[in-house]
């Protein structure tokens, strides 16, 4: 959508590429989504950030209103039908909350406790899409048991990184133990 200097907090005119900008943060190896064989898979996680919200999804500008990206959506589907789990952190269970009616996910408080939790107005919109929101620390995860959808908070907390490093964590392995 946009590029966010985060120096300033502001967006930019600078354009760039999802994929040359996801091979510069992996460091190369990547490939595009539409060459992906769910086959060769055992999970699929999904990072968040402004890349979902604006890319992967129009969340950033439409809310619980977005549409998800087709390759993300049809990715998430072939994931879910073959019964392989789904992590996703920060703010992408907004992914699964728009693509699985009626799953389970966390994005932390439904209440902005302590100045830690400023986007807590998202569980309420998950909830408006009938999917349940379910309150978790940022050191946590919660696991849809049903939907073999893991969920944690990550920057969705104003939290010292390394607890959020936690949070990711737990939610990487609790995505380990459904493989």
């Amino acid at each position: 959508m946009h590029v966010v200097d985060h120096l300033k907090g502001n967006p930019n005119e600078e354009k760039r590429n999802v994929l040359v900008e996801s091979a510069r943060l992996a460091r190369g190896n990547i490939q595009d989504l539409a060459e992906l064989k769910v086959s060769e898979f055992d999970a699929i996680i999904f990072p968040g950030g402004f890349g979902v919200a604006k890319n992967l999804c129009s969340w950033a500008v439409e809310g619980k209103n977005c549409t998800v990206n087709g390759l993300v959506k049809s990715t998430l589907e072939a994931f879910h039908s073959a019964k392989k789990p789904i992590g996703l952190c920060c703010i992408s269970p907004v992914l699964a909350a728009k693509v699985f009616p009626g799953c389970e996910v966390t994005v932390g408080h439904n209440k902005n406790i302590d100045g830690r939790f400023p986007d807590a107005e998202t569980a309420s919109a998950i909830e408006e899409l009938g999917c349940k929101h379910i309150c978790k620390d940022v050191s946590e995860a919660h696991v849809d048991s049903t939907n073999r959808i893991v969920t944690t908070c990550a920057f969705m907390c104003k939290a010292p990184l390394h607890e959020i490093f936690d949070g990711v964590g737990v939610m990487v392995a609790e995505v380990l133990k459904l493989v």
